[in-house]
């Protein structure tokens, strides 16, 4: 395997601290709960978290995407659910990567359910090329098109999470 380097460490703080930023100016004193999706977004939710000005609930969410071995269809099971009231409260969906959208648009079904004010979604790498479902993404650490990727939370069967860079990974 080869790892060939997207962005380095620099490059992310610096992207982070400026999301950070964004999304403190935009929601300023409002109710929001912050959801961070397990396992990959972790490194990128805590940085995003240290870089906000305002200072919102916070909560997590583990979904496992199975796929049907005979068609191209795959089935969302929570194996993790949030914990926090989202009724009325400003929510902050927070990705490690978003690409064909199957995910997020299975967890902002079940989200607007629960009856909050708003649902946005914020992601380190969009890969809205690959993108299957009508699923926007508020807030884009680095766009790319293509490529296997680890580090900074993403891993390869469960390896490389702690690389504190993303890299491409060439088999």
């Amino acid at each position: 395997m080869e790892f060939i380097k997207l962005f380095d460490k620099t490059q992310i703080d610096v992207r982070v601290k400026e999301l950070g930023q964004e999304i403190s100016a935009l929601y300023g004193d409002e109710p929001l709960v912050c959801v961070c999706v397990l396992k990959g977004a972790y490194a990128f939710f805590t940085d995003l978290m240290r870089n906000l000005t305002i200072h919102p609930m916070i909560d997590f969410v583990r979904l496992s995407s199975y796929t049907d071995k005979t068609s191209r269809q795959s089935r969302m099971v929570f194996s993790k659910d949030m914990e926090i009231d989202i009724a009325d409260k400003h929510v902050l969906v927070v990705e490690d990567v978003v690409d064909t959208g199957h995910s997020m648009q299975f967890l902002t079904k079940v989200l607007e359910a629960r009856s909050p004010r708003s649902i946005r979604i914020a992601t380190m790498v969009d890969k809205a090329e690959r993108r299957e479902t009508d699923v926007h993404v508020d807030f884009v650490g680095f766009a790319l098109d293509k490529g296997y990727i680890v580090g900074y939370g993403l891993d390869y069967a469960e390896q490389y999470r702690e690389l504190d860079s993303i890299y491409c990974l060439n088999f």
